[in-house]
């Protein structure tokens, strides 16, 4: 079985309606304020160009604070040094410590990443996180010029490791990025509460790995 997750709010921490709080109070001072300019800050074409690696800090921070009305000094300082910035979930950082383990013990799955993610912060990522040498690959958008949901990085990343769509396990936070696996023929986890990953996890791969055992399917 091959597990492939995706980062930002699965095995990373991001919660862009803080990060405008924090960064702009004064257009962001509810939580309802400060998720709507979260929408329009980060869902926005600019940003996309930016996670797919056609856009650097520089152009995509002064497009956001002209497009949005914010002070350019302030952006860029949200923007620019994200990438030290964000930290990991310890409790699915844990479930990829306990996923080695039963690898190790049991053989029959593989790990991936493949994570919408602009160049710097890739690399600022895997410097600083050992938890990206247990995985058996992964991709980001930054470095392949794709980003999800369009289908083309599901299928390089398949492509690249020999992944059959009905063996492998796809974990993400947005639905649209779900629905364009679940279309590839992958089965899928839509994430929508990090704590609760570790347990929707272990379900998946028990019945699997039960229904793999009953038709005598030992590659699982």
């Amino acid at each position: 079985m091959n597990v492939v997750f995706d980062l930002g709010a699965v095995l990373i921490a991001w919660e862009p309606a803080r990060l405008m709080q924090a960064h702009f109070p004064e257009r962001a001072p509810s939580p309802e304020s400060a998720g709507a300019l979260a929408r329009a800050f980060f869902h926005h074409q600019d940003w996309f160009d930016f996670d797919c690696g056609i856009r650097s800090v520089d152009e995509v921070v002064a497009k956001t604070a002209a497009r949005l009305s914010l002070p350019l000094d302030r952006v860029h300082a949200l923007v620019a040094p994200l990438g030290e910035r964000l930290e990991p979930i310890a409790e699915n950082i844990a479930l990829l410590a306990a996923l080695h383990a039963r690898r190790a013990a049991q053989g029959g799955l593989q790990l991936f990443y493949l994570s919408n993610m602009p160049v710097p912060y890739a690399r600022a990522l895997e410097r600083r996180f050992s938890f990206f040498e247990g995985f058996d690959g992964g991709i980001f958008s930054g470095d392949v010029k794709r980003i999800k949901p369009n289908s083309e990085i599901y299928e390089m990343l398949a492509w690249r490791h020999g992944l059959a769509p009905e063996k492998t396990l796809f974990i993400d936070d947005a639905a649209s990025n779900v629905e364009a696996a679940r279309a590839l023929g992958w089965h899928a986890i839509h994430c929508t509460a990090p704590l609760a990953l570790s347990a929707q996890v272990e379900r998946f791969l028990g019945s699997h790995w039960e229904a793999a055992a009953t038709q005598g399917d030992v590659s699982r």
